[in-house]
């Protein structure tokens, strides 16, 4: 059989299972739609959370930032990793006992205050539209290869399944669709690994071959060759930095502190029986995040060695065009691969530079987020692992895409709707204008993924940015700080996610020539700046709150009491 039909056969049964489970476990109330009942597993859940965390950014264009920036991928794997010990250690037993469905539930209540709910919910769109693009687009390009559509028919595909199944099952459906979707994109990603990782070094586990030395006799270590080769082709040395230490710091952090404070993994906490419950979904989700997050570095190691390979040849000398691997051929038809024969000889070379530089040697441009899809390509193996990775790819971006569009159905119908404008409204209307909320939401989000405003992980580091700026202050000075008032927080949300959308957009689409080290303040990247928005917000919230009075006593003692989370704590909608 050959790669076409049997991604037809791997994905089309993938979605069938997760349409199955949307049916299954079909909501039948607010709770249910909110929270999933308030009834998960905490191992379950945190797979689910594992697979709502671990996007088309993990899954397709980790590897590749890794494959293509060496060192300076690592603040990737070190941002989001920490984020979840930070989550486990400081929001998520707090925030499970307070109680409350959403996170602008959450600060219009502790803040005592419907604009600070508003400012909130805002805030979860706006953060929430940014990181669906993303996911988004990531569907596009698996489809546009492997089911051989344009990337515009492979985003509409996607968002007729995640419409079926979030519209249908809310939260309930997304949590046991998530726990599939994180089995089918976790055997997707390390099988192709482990075939590569004994083809390359002879270790069945690519943890160890990583730093092992390769099959081939010579004696060299594998990052050896790599380090070679960059340098030898113009590139930096692999192992070897770029970023200045303030940047690495800033980009580290903004994605930590943006993991700590997403909307759509926060809530996840509230959808498990008990407060301890919370921290050990929190646990059990970092394991299974983990088990990927270990493996992308030998992924992206193994990849760019034979991709370069591939493109110039064992002897470095370039590969006849004519003669070209059929990968080549069939990512070439995507857009995402090109060659240009910038000198004439019929041969493809790849190295450092634009193949629209003259004084370049490089005459291949490729996108770095086809690098875990095509490994297995590269690679030659089996068929059936090429269209396992499609599925792997689908079920990444499909689960955290689910997830993102409930926050913003929940933001509109339980936040804007129930908590502001319509109160009195019964649990069946605001569960229709949940359904209906998310519908137009996914339609929006397709949009963005059929224009999108960059790369998947570049997006999708925007997203964490936003929310290290707007959320993650609030909901700590909300758990940590009782004194602080609706002022202070509605202020400094304000200012934090101004701010940092102000920077992200100037040296992204305004004017993305000044784009580069020397211009930014401080030397920090657009992609860190999330950093110095949360200090921008927690500056103006402590000072606006300094000479405003503070929270009433009532919300003192509540804040008191979560500070200490024991018992099981109802989600409310209350």
């Amino acid at each position: 059989m050959d790669v076409q039909l049997l991604t037809f056969i791997i994905v089309g049964a993938s979605f069938a299972l997760y349409i199955a489970i949307a049916i299954w476990a079909r909501a039948g109330s607010t709770t249910d739609f909110y929270v999933a009942g308030g009834g998960v597993p905490p191992v379950l859940n945190g797979m689910a959370t594992a697979a709502d965390w671990m996007s088309a950014a993990s899954f397709i264009s980790m590897a590749g930032l890794i494959s293509f920036m060496g060192y300076d991928g690592a603040v990737y794997l070190m941002g989001w990793t920490g984020g979840y010990v930070l989550l486990a250690l400081c929001l998520a037993p707090y925030l499970r006992k307070f109680g409350k469905f959403t996170v602008p539930d959450f600060i219009g209540d502790r803040y005592y205050s419907q604009t600070a709910r508003t400012v909130a919910v805002f805030c979860a769109i706006f953060v929430c539209f940014t990181y669906v693009a993303g996911q988004m687009r990531g569907v596009g390009v698996v489809f546009s290869r492997f089911l051989e559509v344009d990337i515009v028919t492979g985003v509409v595909i996607g968002m007729a399944i995640v419409f079926f199944y979030t519209v249908l099952g809310g939260m309930k459906g997304i949590t046991y669709t998530q726990v599939a979707q994180y089995c089918v994109l976790i055997f997707a990603y390390i099988v192709p690994c482990v075939f590569i990782s004994m083809m390359v070094t002879g270790h069945i586990l690519p943890q160890t071959a990583f730093g092992a030395t390769l099959a081939d006799g010579s004696g060299m270590y594998m990052l050896e060759k790599l380090d070679n080769l960059s340098v030898e082709l113009g590139f930096n040395e692999y192992t070897s930095g770029t970023k200045s230490t303030i940047d690495v710091f800033f980009i580290t952090f903004a994605l930590m502190v943006g993991t700590a404070g997403l909307p759509h993994v926060i809530v996840r906490f509230f959808t498990v029986p008990k407060v301890r419950d919370a921290r050990k979904s929190a646990g059990w989700a970092l394991v299974f995040i983990a088990i990927l997050y270990t493996t992308a570095p030998a992924l992206a190691s193994f990849g760019r060695v034979n991709m370069i390979e591939t493109i110039n040849g064992k002897d470095m000398q370039g590969t006849p065009y004519a003669e070209a691997p059929t990968w080549i051929k069939n990512w070439e038809q995507t857009g995402l691969i090109t060659f240009k024969d910038k000198n004439g000889d019929g041969k493809m070379f790849y190295a450092a530079g634009s193949i629209d530089d003259p004084a370049s040697q490089n005459e291949v441009k490729v996108d770095r987020d086809i690098m875990v899809l095509a490994n297995p390509e590269i690679a030659n193996l089996p068929a059936w692992v090429i269209a396992l990775v499609a599925a792997g790819g689908v079920a990444a971006a499909l689960s955290t895409s689910a997830g993102l569009l409930l926050v913003i159905s929940t933001s509109v119908s339980h936040d804007l709707l129930k908590r502001n404008f319509a109160p009195n409204i019964t649990d069946k209307a605001e569960l229709f204008y949940a359904r209906l909320a998310a519908g137009v939401a996914i339609v929006i989000a397709g949009y963005f993924g059929i224009n999108p405003p960059g790369f998947v992980a570049q997006v999708v580091a925007f997203a964490f940015g936003l929310a290290a700026s707007s959320f993650f202050p609030a909901i700590i000075m909300g758990i940590f700080s009782k004194r602080m008032n609706d002022k202070g927080a509605i202020s400094g949300m304000i200012a934090g996610i101004a701010f940092t959308a102000a920077y992200i957009i100037y040296f992204k689409f305004v004017n993305p020539a000044a784009n580069v080290p020397a211009n930014w303040w401080f030397g920090i990247s657009p992609e860190g700046i999330g950093t110095l928005g949360m200090l921008v917000n927690f500056a103006v919230a402590y000072g606006v709150f300094k000479m405003t009075d503070e929270a009433p006593q009532e919300i003192q003692d509540l804040v008191e009491s979560i500070r200490f989370p024991k018992g099981a704590g109802e989600a409310s909608a209350h």
